[in-house]
This record gives structure tokens, sequence and C-alpha cells, in this order.
């Protein structure tokens, strides 16, 4: 496949991951019933794109990411909730950005893909938090930039689409971390390209696969079934969205909520829908108070079964499926942050870390959510 030239390239991992923004109003709703969020300790490094994950031992691994365009980390750090402390936590064998990263059943983490310089990678890695170090491991079967990792219930993992090329869209191909054999294997392909999509489990074990940007924003979404190693269709969503977040609510049905159309800064929603596994339809739920997009892939699901809102604004909300409404928690974050991560701590508060405002300038700050 051709490349496309050098500043082309560039200016496309620009409007991925940090296009400038307009002004937008923010409007604020009265009453805070949804907990409080407050400032925390900051990372050892300004990230933003980067992945945190939960270890068995209640830390919180941060892996990658970048301070600005073209300036990407191989560092990771570890924050330790009894301390509330980040520390140093190795080297990848590469600096990426836009990556994905999957807790194994092993305790050890999957980082797989992203963007390594203005090239999309197939490389991936192993870290073991008894050694603190990444291992090199197989290649992927194709180069991701921005993909789907999901836990399946084998222990397995599935990573769907993502860029290959720096184009704004997409892949339908997909493929299967063996945690056997710490092999990649091609599965079955997407019904169509994607890329900042979500993927949800199901309670049947099945993943859903929502919205994302093939040659454009999409609508479709589908199935991937365990068992065949194939995508199913079933009901498309009522929005053609992506750059948003879901979750799995406590009755098995999937929420979907923000992201944006084609237009980026200027088609940020405030819309949210859900999905029925029973009947595979999308129906509407009530809007977010904010308009926001550029969100984790997965909201953090609370202990009361509630799910948590974060990025793209300042404000943090909770979708509560009781009422079916979002609620405004006390505090707010300092600014708008983008592509900043969220994390559910062992205690039942959840840890927002890094994100970049409306420059390309990331925060080594961080923020707790307390429920």
């Amino acid at each position: 496949m051709s490349r496309l030239p050098g500043v082309v390239v560039a200016l496309a991992i620009v409007c991925l991951l940090y296009e400038a923004a307009p002004q937008r109003k923010i409007v604020r709703a009265a009453d805070f019933a949804a907990g409080s969020v407050s400032p925390g300790t900051p990372m050892l490094a300004e990230r933003s794109g980067h992945t945190a994950t939960l270890l068995q031992d209640g830390r919180v691994l941060i892996v990658g990411g970048m301070r600005r365009n073209q300036d990407f980390y191989r560092s990771a750090e570890l924050y330790d909730p009894a301390t509330h402390k980040f520390a140093t936590g190795g080297e990848m064998s590469v600096a990426r950005v836009g990556h994905a990263a999957v807790l194994l059943r092993s305790g050890k983490v999957l980082v797989a893909g992203g963007y390594v310089g203005m090239e999309c990678t197939d490389l991936a890695e192993l870290y073991d938090p008894a050694t603190g170090r990444f291992t090199a491991l197989p290649k992927m079967t194709a180069k991701r930039g921005r993909p789907t990792a999901t836990l399946l219930k084998s222990g397995d993992v599935l990573i769907a689409g993502g860029a290959e090329d720096n184009s704004p869209g997409g892949v339908a191909s997909a493929e299967i971390f063996r945690a056997d054999s710490l092999k990649f294997e091609a599965v079955g392909s997407m019904h169509f390209a994607r890329i900042a999509q979500t993927a949800t489990v199901l309670g049947d074990g099945r993943v859903l696969i929502a919205g994302g940007r093939g040659e454009t924003v999409t609508a479709s979404a589908e199935l991937y079934d365990p068992a065949s190693r194939q995508f199913l269709s079933t009901g498309n969503m009522i929005t053609a969205r992506y750059k948003h977040s879901a979750g799995l609510l406590p009755d098995g049905r999937v929420l979907i909520a923000g992201g944006s159309d084609a237009r980026d800064w200027h088609g940020a929603m405030a819309s949210a829908e859900i999905y029925d596994p029973h009947t595979q339809k999308f129906s509407a739920t009530s809007p977010l108070n904010e308009s926001r997009f550029k969100l984790p892939d997965e909201a953090a699901r609370l202990a009361s079964g509630k799910l948590l809102i974060a990025g793209g604004s300042k404000s943090v909300e909770v979708y509560d499926p009781a009422s079916g409404k979002f609620l405004l928690a006390a505090g707010e974050i300092d600014d708008a942050r983008h592509f900043m991560t969220e994390t559910e701590l062992k205690d039942g508060s959840v840890l927002l870390a890094g994100g970049y405002p409306d420059n390309d300038r990331a925060t080594a700050q961080t923020w707790i959510y307390r429920p």
C-alpha cells in the first residue's frame, strides 16, 4: 500500500488526535447529585492518548501517550491508591500513542498497536507487574492505530478495526490474541471498516461493536460471536457517531453516549442511546448535560451499577439506569480534557488522568471521582 506524503500523514495524525477547537458555551445543571470530583496527585509526565489499566494488586498502570503531537512516550508509570503517588513503571520498546491495553487473566497487561512516529504499528508487548518490564510479542496480523481491544470470556483478546495507514478512516479486519500461545490470529472481518468505535462484552459473551469511522462516520453496529469467530449483523444506532463512550448496564443493556459526527469539534454530541441485546435494537435515552467527544472507549462502571462519563468537558456525569438520566457530579476538572483515561479503583473511586484541552499540550494532572 502506498504511503501518504509525510506532511499529509502528519496532518492526518493531528486531525485524529489534536484538532483545534472552537469556543463552546458550557451549560450547567442546577443540582449535583452524583458524587464529587477533586484534584489528585499529578502523574510523572504530561499524557494524552495513553492507556490506564487496573492491575490485580490495585495499582494502575499508565502506558505511553503523548505530550503533544509527535512527542510520544515509551515510558510507563504506576499509581498506588494507598499512597496516592506515581512511580516509574518501566519502558516499552517503542514510544506510542493511540494503542490498546488489556489486563489478562495472568495479571500481565497486553499493549498492542497505536501510532509510532507518523506510522501505525503492528508491534505488541506484554507488561509483567512482577518484574516491571515490557517484553516484545509476535507482531499483530495488521497495523492498527486506535483499535479496540476486548477481553473475552475465554481469556483471549479481540482486537478490531483501527487505522492502518494514518488516513481518517479505519479498517474492517480483526484478530484474536491467544493468551495461551501469546500469538495473534486473524478472524472474520467486520462488516464495516471502523476507527474510534466502541466494543462492549455482553452478558452472553458476544461483543457489541458500535459506531466508528470508515469512509465516513457510521451508525452501524455488529456483534462478534466467539463461538463462530465471525461478526454478525445487528440493529443500527439512531445516530452515526464516533469517539464516543459505551458501558454495560446491570440489566445487560449497553449505554452509548456522546461522540461526534464527521465535523469533530463542530459536531460533538450530547445524545445517548441504549442497545437491548434481546431485541437487538437501539432506543433513545436522556441526553448528557453537555456535548462531549474524544471520550474513553469504555465508561467506568461504578459499584452501584451507574456509569461514569468523563472527558471532553470540565464536568463529570453519571448515568443512572434507574431514572434513565445523566447527573452532574460536584466539582469539575480544570479544562475540557480530551483522550483522558478513567479507571475504577478497588475502593469504588475512579482515577481520571491526563488528556488535552483546546490546544495540543497534554496535562499531568489527575482527579479522583468519589461516588
